[in-house]
C-alpha cells in the first residue's frame, strides 16, 4: 500500500479501506500518521466501517490481510444483509509487476507467498492469475449492485484479462477498453486536457518555513487568477485546488523534503515559477527551489493504458510525445531531464519522462521557466487536441491567444459522423 490512500479518503471525507499483506508496510503509515487503524480481522473492519458509518466519521482502515479476501467479504456482507458497505473502489496492486512480488495470491500466507516466489516461480504465477480471477468475479459482484469501480492505470484489468477474467467489452478491437473504465479515461482526461496535471516543488533549505512561504504564494496567485476571470470549465480546477493548497499544511503530509504537489495549468505554473524565483531572490525564501512534475501528467507520458488511454484517434501506441516533451524541455532550460520506461504500467507498455529546474533567483531561471513550462503543458494539450477533445481545443486556443509564439495546428471537426462509419470497416 502506500499512504496516499488512506490520507486522501479521509481529506476527502471518506471511509478508507486499505488492503496490505505486510504488517511492516501497516505500522509505517500508522506511524507516519498517514493511517487511523490497523485490524487484522475481518470481522472488525466491517464493524468499523458500519460505525464509521453511522456516526458520519472519515477514518482509515488498513486491514493486514489480502485484498481478495477483503472483497469477498464485502460480497458476502451484500448477499446476508443486503448492504453495500463500499461505493467507491479501485485496485493498486502492482500489477504492472506481478510475478515478482507485485501482486500475492489469496491462497497463500505472506511469508509463504515469498517462499513460492523464490523456489516455486511457475506455481506462484497460476496462483496470482487464480487470485485475479476471484478478485474479479468480487468486484464485478459489487460493482453490479451499485459499486463504481474503476481502474487506477496499474495493468490490473490488463494482467486480469490475460489470466482470464471477466473484464472485456464485447466487440472492442483495440484492447484498450475493459468492462470498467479507466480513471484516465473517466475523469483525469478530460482534467489533464484542460492542461492541468502534478505539478510539484521542493524547497531545498529543507525548512518548513519556507514550505509555509511557497503554500501561501500559491494560494495569492490561484486567487488572483480566479479574479481575473477564467472559463467555467476551468474556474472549477481552480477552485477545487485551491481549497487542497489552503490545507494541505494542516494534513501533515511531508515525510521527507519540504516539498509540495499541486494541480495546475499552464498558466498557474508559470506564475507559481515565476512568484518562487522572485522570493528566492528577494530572500523571502532561504534557498533555491526546485520545480518538476510527476510523468503521470499533461504530456509526461505515453501509457495507452493509463495517461493516454482517453486518446482515441489512433495514435495511442505510439510514444513520440514524452520524447518531445522531455528533449524539449531540455532545450528551453530544465537543469535535468530524464526519459524512462514502464512507470507504473509495466516495461514495454509506456514510456515517461520528467525534468527538474532549479529557480535560484536569476533572471536566467525566470525567463527558462516561463519558456520550458509553456513548452511541457502546451505540447500535450495539443495532442489532446488533435484526438478530438473539446477541452484540449478549448485550452489550446486560449494558449495561443497569450503566447505569442505558439502556433498548434487545430483539427477540423467532423460535421457528419456517419461519414466516418460508412468509410470504416465494421
Amino acid at each position: 500500500m502506500s499512504g496516499a490512500q488512506p490520507k486522501a479518503a479521509v481529506i476527502a471525507g471518506c471511509i478508507g479501506v486499505v488492503a496490505e499483506v505486510s504488517l511492516e508496510a501497516l505500522e509505517k503509515r500508522q506511524a507516519q500518521g498517514w493511517l487511523h487503524k490497523i485490524e487484522r480481522d475481518l470481522d472488525r473492519v466491517i464493524r468499523r466501517i458500519r460505525e464509521a458509518k453511522r456516526t458520519k466519521k472519515a477514518v482509515s482502515i488498513g486491514y493486514h490481510g489480502n485484498v481478495v479476501s477483503l472483497w469477498e467479504r464485502l460480497v458476502e456482507e451484500k448477499e446476508k444483509t443486503g448492504e453495500l458497505l463500499v461505493d467507491l473502489g479501485s485496485d493498486q496492486t502492482s500489477c504492472h509487476n506481478p510475478y515478482n512480488g507485485g501482486y500475492y495470491p489469496v491462497q497463500l500466507e505472506y511469508v509463504e507467498a515469498q517462499e513460492v516466489l523464490a523456489m516455486e516461480p511457475d506455481r506462484f504465477r497460476s496462483l496470482v492469475q487464480a487470485s485475479l480471477v476471484r478478485q474479479v468475479a468480487a468486484i464485478n459482484k459489487l460493482a453490479e449492485s451499485g459499486m463504481f469501480f474503476w481502474d487506477y492505470g496499474n495493468a490490473f484489468l490488463l494482467e486480469a484479462r490475460r489470466a482470464g477474467a471477466d473484464v472485456g467489452v464485447q466487440g472492442d478491437a483495440t484492447g484498450l477498453n475493459f468492462r470498467y473504465p479507466s480513471y484516465v479515461q473517466d475523469i483525469m482526461g478530460d482534467i489533464f486536457s484542460l492542461g492541468f496535471g502534478p505539478f510539484r516543488w521542493v524547497c531545498t533549505s529543507g525548512s518548513p518555513d519556507d514550505l509555509h512561504v511557497t503554500d501561501q504564494l500559491a494560494v495569492r496567485i490561484m486567487e488572483d487568477i480566479l479574479a481575473e476571470g477564467v472559463p467555467p470549465v476551468v474556474e472549477a480546477q481552480y477552485l477545487d485546488n485551491l481549497r487542497w493548497i489552503r490545507e494541505a499544511g494542516q494534513h501533515h503530509l511531508v515525510v521527507g523534503s519540504q516539498a509540495r504537489i499541486l494541480y495546475s495549468d499552464r498558466v498557474g505554473r508559470t506564475r507559481l515559477a515565476l512568484a518562487f524565483n522572485s522570493s528566492v531572490r528577494d530572500g523571502t525564501l532561504q534557498a533555491p527551489v526546485v520545480i518538476s512534475r510527476d510523468h503521470h501528467d499533461v504530456s509526461g507520458a505515453d501509457s495507452p493504458y493509463r495517461e493516454t488511454s482517453n486518446i482515441t484517434d489512433g495514435s495511442a501506441f505510439t510514444a513520440d510525445m514524452a520524447v518531445q516533451n522531455c528533449i524539449g524541455d531540455s532545450f528551453r532550460g530544465a537543469t535535468w531531464v530524464a526519459l524512462h520506461n514502464g512507470g507504473g504500467v509495466g516495461w514495454g507498455e509506456v514510456v515517461n519522462g520528467g525534468f527538474g529546474l532549479v529557480l535560484d533567483g536569476t533572471e536566467a531561471a525566470a525567463q527558462k521557466a516561463a519558456l520550458m513550462l509553456s513548452w511541457d503543458v502546451s505540447n500535450g494539450v495539443a495532442r489532446r487536441c488533435w484526438s478530438g477533445n473539446k477541452k484540449a481545443l478549448l485550452a489550446t486556443k486560449i494558449a495561443m491567444k497569450e503566447v505569442a509564439l505558439l502556433r498548434v495546428t487545430l483539427p477540423h471537426e467532423v460535421e457528419d459522423e456517419e461519414v466516418l462509419k460508412n468509410l470504416l470497416p465494421h
